[in-house]
């Protein structure tokens, strides 16, 4: 049954990746909608608009999610992004359609948080880092299902359709998230619904150890771990976090620049190194291939290996491609340095947060992914910008290469400086749950 919860989780990662990227394509169109006058800057603004709401709506939504519950706020989430999606085919100027994507970005941030500490917790250890990899993978499908929507539906029934789509997961992923998705059992623990919780624990075939997994609700306030929100977030930068929780922030913040500079400039930057519009489109769609099948085999290295010397070769490996990127090489050996590169950076955010989700207790997994992928969401908005920047001063096109390498190798020194775990020594709380595979 695990694998149902995961499925229900990868839709909607799969949604979110798919309203977050329809907005690169339906640009083009949005620069000549008749009376908006809308501008390239001005574009820009509103794409920054749309993540400063996803950083909101992470920070926001993954820390209430621990105090109102991670099955709630996911279904919560996805019914807000869908609907504010499907809105913006209804907007009739730049100004409110930027506020629809401020809107969107709200769910959109919550989204991957809750579906990540819910599939962390069903998952067993052994197996997470490649449940991870299967999750975050529905990511880059969702933007390559944009990019193939829009080439169909874009000409025949102009941009506003792309969005009118959004409205699918709500009718689609929603009533089976409804009737099948469970609610968290250490949401269920630290409410003192203990009945409940391994009620859930026997229908799932889960076994946990209160004392080690999840202290109970009295014990937790007074330790300042709790389930509420605040203690959770005060616990994130508490003397015996502090160190990991900032290393996790930073690392986000440097991998997802480097996946919106190249989910960005990309193609431009490729046009630029002599390549054809359509060759340099072509290179943005190996790299998203890249991620999503490099991914899923890093991820059965890392369960072998650990996460932590994954993602310093990850790191390395992404720092690396896109410098291989500035040579002047055979184009296929240039797809193949886009493909690495691909895997390179979303292997590396995968298993980042699996880190993360193996690091805390899980009564504060929520808070701790919301936190992480929030401020990691400094890095995407930063991204365009900058390289836009360089490409605006006039400098070569391998300038740009050089800045997206350096956070990857930035990225492989901090992971070196996650202390381990305060309750690594315990024995794991889900050492009872059978393997993955067995819980179907």
């Amino acid at each position: 049954m695990t694998l149902l919860v995961l499925a229900i989780c990868g839709i909607t990662v799969i949604s979110d990746g798919y309203d977050v990227v329809i907005y690169g394509a339906v640009i083009p169109s949005l620069l000549h909608e008749p009376g908006w006058g809308l501008t390239p800057a001005g574009a820009g603004l509103i794409g920054s608009i749309g993540l400063v709401g996803m950083l909101v709506g992470a920070t926001t939504f993954g820390t209430l999610t621990d105090t109102l519950g991670r099955r709630r706020m996911l279904i919560a989430c996805l019914c807000w992004f869908s609907v504010m999606t499907a809105l913006c085919a209804t907007a009739t100027s730049p100004q409110v359609f930027g506020l629809f994507r401020f809107l969107a970005g709200l769910g959109l941030g919550g989204v991957l948080p809750i579906a990540s500490a819910l599939v962390g917790e069903y998952s067993h250890p052994k197996t997470r880092n490649l449940v991870f990899a299967i999750l975050f993978s529905g990511f880059p499908i969702g933007g390559i299902i944009a990019a193939l929507t829009g080439i169909f539906a874009i000409p025949r029934f102009g941009w506003q359709a792309m969005f009118l789509f959004a409205v699918l997961p709500l009718v689609l992923v929603v009533p089976l998230a409804l009737k099948f998705l469970p609610e968290s059992i250490a949401f269920l623990r630290t409410k003192g619904r203990h009945a409940e919780a391994e009620k859930m624990a026997d229908r799932w075939n889960i076994t946990t150890d209160d004392a080690q997994n999840v202290a109970p609700a009295s014990e937790s306030h007074q330790s300042g771990t709790g389930s509420g929100s605040t203690s959770s977030v005060k616990a994130l930068f508490s003397r015996s976090y502090i160190v990991a929780t900032l290393c996790f922030l930073a690392m986000t913040c440097l991998c997802l620049f480097m996946i919106y500079g190249y989910n960005t400039w990309l193609p431009e930057l490729m046009r630029r190194a002599g390549f054809s519009a359509g060759s340099a489109l072509g290179f943005l769609l190996v790299f998203n291939i890249g991620a999503v099948v490099g991914t899923l085999v890093l991820s059965l290295a890392a369960d072998r290996l650990g996460s932590k010397p994954i993602i310093t070769v990850t790191f390395l490996v992404s720092s690396v491609a896109v410098t291989v990127l500035s040579l002047r090489l055979p184009t296929v050996l240039l797809y193949a340095a886009v493909a690495l590169g691909g895997a390179g950076v979303n292997a590396t955010q995968t298993f980042i947060l699996a880190n993360v989700s193996k690091h805390y207790p899980v009564r504060m997994g929520a808070t701790a992914l919301g936190w992480t992928l929030g401020f990691g969401r400094v890095g995407s908005m930063l991204a365009p910008p900058l390289l836009g920047l360089i490409i605006g001063a006039g400098l070569a096109y391998q300038w740009n290469f050089y800045a997206l390498a350096v956070p990857g190798v930035i990225g492989a020194l901090l992971i070196g400086l996650v202390p381990r775990s305060p309750g690594a020594e315990a024995p794991a709380g889900r050492a009872g749950m059978r393997p993955l595979a067995e819980h179907t």
